[in-house]
C-alpha cells in the first residue's frame, strides 16, 4: 500500500491550486481512494482499499475555524487558489477564516467537497481531469 512518504513525494510536485488535477491522478495511482484533510493543522487521514488507511501529521501550528461560515467568500478565495494566485497555506487560512473545518476527497466520484463545523456541506466540486 502507499506511504505518506510516497504522497508526500507526489504533494511536492503542487505549486499551487492549479497543479490540484495532476496530484490526484499521482495519488490515485498510489492506492490512494480517498482522504480528508483538516483545515485547522492541515493533517490528512488517507484511505484506500481493503479500511486501509494512515494518517499524516500537522503542517502549520493550528489555526481557529470561524464558527460562522461566509460561503461566498470561501468560494471566491477558492476560485482564485485554482487559479495559482495562493499558496497553500494562504489558503487553509482562508477556509478557516470563512468556517471552512475539512475538506473530502473522493476518487471514486472526483469530488471534493468541503464542510463547516456542523459538518454541513458548504460546496461540493468535481475534480477536473488533468
Amino acid at each position: 500500500m502507499f506511504t505518506i512518504d510516497a504522497i508526500k513525494a507526489a504533494h511536492a510536485k503542487v505549486k499551487s491550486g492549479a497543479d490540484f488535477p495532476n496530484y490526484i491522478q499521482d495519488i490515485i495511482k498510489l492506492g490512494v481512494t480517498g482522504y480528508e484533510t483538516y483545515v485547522s493543522d492541515s493533517h490528512t487521514l488517507f484511505l484506500g482499499k481493503d479500511n486501509y488507511s494512515i494518517e499524516s501529521v500537522a503542517k502549520y501550528a493550528p489555526l481557529t475555524i470561524a464558527d460562522k461560515g461566509d460561503a461566498a467568500s470561501f468560494i471566491k478565495d477558492l476560485k482564485e487558489h485554482q487559479q495559482g494566485k495562493s499558496d497553500y497555506l494562504s489558503f487553509c487560512k482562508a477556509c478557516a477564516r470563512y468556517g471552512v473545518e475539512k475538506w473530502v476527497v473522493e476518487m471514486k466520484k472526483m469530488t471534493c467537497s468541503y464542510y463547516d463545523k456542523a459538518g454541513n456541506e458548504v460546496l461540493v466540486e468535481n475534480i477536473p481531469a488533468a
